[in-house]
């Protein structure tokens, strides 16, 4: 198993920018399919982006296109999720999850490793 830890949330004022980071440590000896969702609060968890083991491919929420870009250091395992022009309703806490040799796939059910998830709030 992989363990995930985010980092890089915190408080923004509308059309700022944060960098989002998730590391993975633990069983790294495969290669990881790494997303984001965030929850707002009394909603469900959503999808936001993901990124495939090998980095070749991508999907975004519509939420997050054109704003959101997410990449990945393979060799360090870890995914980046670089959020520009942050809306009020983008506040929520974002969490990072992995699938073992996974493709960029969006439903929350495909990833078995979570991270402990970082607070975004933007203010308007």
């Amino acid at each position: 198993q992989v363990q995930l830890v985010e980092s890089g949330g915190g408080l923004v004022q509308a059309g700022g920018s944060l960098r989002l980071t998730c590391a993975a440590s633990g069983r790294t000896d495969s290669s990881y399919a790494m997303a984001w969702f965030r929850q707002a609060p009394g909603k469900e968890r959503e999808f936001v982006a993901a990124i495939s083991w090998s980095g070749g491919s991508t999907s975004y929420a519509d939420s997050a296109k054109g704003r959101f870009t997410i990449s990945r250091d393979h060799d360090k395992n870890t995914a980046f999720l670089q959020m520009n022009s942050l809306k009020f309703e983008d506040t929520a806490v974002y969490y990072c999850g992995a699938r073992r040799w996974g493709t960029a796939a969006r439903p929350l059910s495909e990833y078995h490793s979570w991270g402990q998830g970082t607070q975004v709030t933007v203010s308007s």
